[in-house]
């Protein structure tokens, strides 16, 4: 996969779907519900932000495919939600990899269907530049570029929770294979986590396979069941 900007489609006008891939970048049932259900209540992230809030603690999320910046703006408001009348309030550090990145007026254009998040899509899309980092405060943000199967592996970091969200394994499979799942368990602390949307079993084995614990649960919407994963 070469690092180049996306190429999309809109269906209905506002839901983006890649040109590349041939896949929408959200459910078109509700984009922000998916998101909630599937990354961070597939991670426990409700509970887990609580106790870093208590503690004063740092979190990092990890993601495989940052397209259009929903799950990072949903992650940051849960966050600063749980940072509520906190002293000295932590940092949510988010590290995504995309090959394709997406341009900012169509990030834009894609989250005007949430206005839920409006007030922190403001925030980050004034700041954004396109790729690389931006420190929003309590947020910090790096979008690597480029192939994961190659940018991961260099990446010096460890995450405490993994948003597995590339493209559907049938037309993305760079995304799911074994090597680069194992790079995720390499790259995730002790007791960290992972979740997906996809339960396709051989996602499910190479998760497994790399170290994780893998439960299959109920999905969002249409799709039966998802993918969670603790590792060992």
């Amino acid at each position: 996969m070469a690092d180049q900007q996306a190429r999309l489609s809109w269906r209905d006008d506002s839901i983006p779907v890649s040109d590349q891939f041939d896949d929408p970048y959200f459910s078109i049932q509700n984009g922000l519900a998916e998101t909630e259900h599937v990354f961070l209540d597939g991670n426990d992230l409700a509970a887990r932000f609580a106790d870093a809030a208590q503690a004063g603690a740092d979190f990092h999320i990890a993601e495989l495919g940052f397209g259009t910046g929903l799950n990072l703006l949903t992650a940051w408001r849960a966050w600063e939600q749980a940072q509520e009348g906190c002293a000295a309030p932590s940092v949510l550090h988010f590290t995504s990899f995309e090959a394709f990145p997406m341009a900012t007026q169509d990030m834009a254009r894609a989250l005007q269907a949430f206005p839920e998040v409006a007030p922190w899509a403001e925030r980050f899309l004034a700041v954004w530049g396109g790729t690389g980092s931006c420190d929003l405060g309590n947020l910090r943000v790096n979008v690597i570029t480029g192939d994961a199967r190659v940018s991961l592996p260099e990446w010096t970091g460890k995450a405490d929770a993994w948003f597995l969200d590339g493209f559907s394994p049938a037309k993305n499979p760079e995304l799911w294979q074994d090597d680069l799942l194992g790079e995720v368990a390499r790259h995730t602390a002790a007791g960290g986590s992972a979740a997906t949307y996809t339960a396709a079993g051989f996602v499910r084995r190479g998760l497994e396979a790399a170290g994780f614990e893998v439960t299959r649960t109920p999905g969002f919407g249409r799709k039966r069941h998802m993918t969670k994963a603790r590792l060992r």
